[in-house]
Formats: C-alpha cells, structure tokens, sequence
C-alpha cells in the first residue's frame, strides 16, 4: 500500500474538511480551504492513491455534467492501540476515527518490565490483525499509552516511578522493528484526555482529564491543544502531596494523592476493615453492592482528589474537568467528593461555568486518543 507518511501528510490540510465524513465535491473543496483549483485537484488524487479518499457518488447536476464527491475512508488503514496500565494490558484495533474494529484485555504487571509487555503487544496486535484479515502493511501507526512520564520526541519512559527497568527504554526502537509502521508513545492519561477531548468534547478550548485507577493521573488540554509540558510530566498530579497525608507511597516520598485515594490506596484500606478488595473492580463492586464502608472511603478518596483539583483549578482554569479510569465506574460516590472539595476550596470566579463529569468515552477513551495521536501524525495535522 501507498505510505501514509509522505502524500496523506502533504495533502492533510485538504483531508481535515472531510474528517467529519460529509462528502464534498472539488468545488466545496477548494471553497473551504481557500486553496487553487490545481492544488485541490492535485492533493484528492494523492488521497485517492492512499485509499484515504474514495468516491462519494455525485453531486446534483446545474447544469453539464453532474460533480463527482470524495469523502474520508476510515478503514482505509487500522490503528494498533495499546492501553498498558499498572496491571493491565488492553490491546485493539481501530479504524482512523478510533472506532474499535476488536480489542483484547489480559492482567499484566508493568513491573514485569518492558521486554514483556511490549511483547505482549506484539504478539495480541498480530493475532488481532490475522481475526481481522489484515496484515501490518495495513497499519497507519501503533499508539502506546504508558503509565508514566514519557518524552513524546522519542517515546522513552522518563523516570517513571512505578516501571522499574523502564527509564530511557526504546520503546519506538522495539514496536518498529516489529511492525515497521510510525510508533507514538505517550503518558496513558495524555492518550486518554486525547481521545475524550476529540470525540467527545471537540469544541472545549480547556480541558482537564483525570484518571483514577490503580494509580491516579490528569491530562491537560489546553487551547484546544494536549499540554505535555518540558520532560512530559505534565498533569502528574498523583505524586502531589495530599494536605495533612503521611501515607508512603511506591514512589518512594511520603503523602502522595496516590498513596491516600488510588484505587490501590482504597483497597488496601477495605482490607484493613475486613472487606475482600484486592482489585479496583472489587472496590467499584462493593460501592456497587451498597457498602457503606466502601462507599465513604470511596467518597473521602475523592475529596482527596478534589483538594488537589482545586490548586489545578485555579491555575489552569479548566471548563470541563473529565473523571476516567477504573474508580470513576462507582459512579456518583467519586464524583459527589471530588465535587465537593473543588467548590468548597475554589475562587467563584473560576468555578462559574467549571463542568465536573464522569468520562463519556468510558473504557474507549485510550483507544480513541491513539487513534487520534496516530491520525494527526500520519496527516501532518
């Protein structure tokens, strides 16, 4: 097939005002891109070589022959996604608007180092792509969320503290050699804020993206762009320190949100109070089934969360803040606390039309903002 990588990405400016699937002749083309007929003209036959553009019927005739309609193929080339989680593996397949053609989720400890995770990728991405009945040559990228600070100029983890064995690791070297497509890595809740800010919240300038799971993490969008900050740290807000908290945390410092309101951190304490929770869906089942224990530390951790939200809140000055990861399915117990500290402790002013909502994408979110890093990428966008 045609690389992506060189005609898709010169003709990218074109191909964004078909991005939404409407078809469009050369004539409402060359209007909405301001661009010479000759241009147009031009960059629709790159698009068409790529598969990336196909014929759309005809427009109504004024006169002479009726104008033929181009619109955006989606499956034209798949995504290969992969969600890596602290103790968990999703790996899918995707269409270029981050719809999921299949995807598969197995437990895996990021502590197991990356040899084994990224092999795992490997091997679930080919057995995904053979169900499929396609082939690599059919990828426009792989997209990897990680859950750690990551350089997103190279794809190397940046002293992540919970994946020993990581730090500098080459994960872009190890993914091309075996799918020989562009590979992009990034922080898994900047994938996350990714997907749910483009699908869902397309029109949100400021956006704050927070994800609590085993660990807890936030994704800044910021103008309309993903904020990843000077060594891909931005949005850490799991190693802030929680006011008046001591607890130790995996990272090695004292006190950190994580410690005290991570899924993790709620487990541990349901165990001390004789509850079964091993897991974050154990926690969510509890809250679930009505226990009240599980309900009020669930709703405490999110007050946490909240206390820290609300420094965010004041110096980004957010629209929307977005509640993802595995915890935010306990559904109004998180949300009630986290509410509740971010109004209590912010300035009116930038609370007046601050939105605090649970993820619309939900468990799609990563999927799609691989998708979507992939997507601009392969079209320069």
């Amino acid at each position: 097939m045609t690389d992506l990588s060189s005609s898709a990405a010169d003709a990218g400016s074109l191909l964004r005002w078909l991005l939404d699937g409407q078809p469009r002749t050369r004539a409402e083309l060359i209007d909405l891109s301001g661009l010479a007929r000759s241009t147009v003209t031009g960059r629709i036959e790159a698009l068409l070589a790529t598969g990336l553009v196909v014929p759309s019927g005809e427009a109504a005739s004024t006169g002479g022959r009726p104008p033929a309609r181009f619109r955006f193929n989606p499956v034209a080339r798949l995504v290969l996604a992969a969600d890596v989680g602290a103790t968990h593996l999703s790996v899918a397949l995707t269409d270029l608007t981050g719809e999921l053609v299949d995807r598969t989720t197995m437990p895996l400890n990021i502590a197991e180092g990356p040899e084994a995770v990224l092999g795992a990728i490997t091997r679930t991405g080919r057995d995904l792509l053979a169900a499929a009945g396609r082939a690599t040559g059919d990828l426009a990228g792989v997209g990897v969320g990680l859950p750690g600070p990551v350089d997103h100029r190279t794809g190397r983890p940046n002293h992540p503290p919970i994946m020993p064995g990581w730090d500098s690791y080459d994960v872009v070297g190890r993914l091309v050699e075996d799918f020989a497509v562009p590979v992009l890595v990034d922080n898994d809740v900047n994938v996350m804020a990714l997907g749910e800010h483009s699908t869902q919240y397309a029109e949100v300038e400021h956006l704050l993206f927070v994800k609590v799971a085993t660990g807890i993490g936030a994704g800044v969008v910021s103008g309309g762009r993903l904020h990843r900050g000077a060594q891909g740290a931005a949005g850490d807000i799991g190693h802030i320190q929680a006011p008046g908290q001591t607890a130790q945390c995996r990272c090695g410092n004292v006190g950190c949100l994580e410690a005290v309101a991570s899924a993790a951190a709620i487990a541990q304490q349901l165990r001390a109070e004789g509850l079964a929770a091993e897991t974050s869906q154990d926690v969510v089942d509890l809250v679930r089934a009505g226990n009240a224990t599980a309900t009020q530390a669930v709703r405490q951790a999110g007050r946490e969360i909240g206390t820290v939200l609300a420094a965010c809140v004041s110096l980004l000055n957010p629209s929307v803040i977005v509640i993802g990861g595995s915890l935010a399915q306990a559904g109004d117990s998180l949300l009630a606390g986290i509410r509740e500290a971010i109004y209590a402790r912010s300035l009116p002013l930038a609370t007046t039309e601050l939105r605090v909502e649970p993820s619309r994408a939900a468990g799609d979110a990563a999927v799609r903002g691989a998708a979507t890093m992939i997507l601009y990428h392969a079209l320069g966008l």
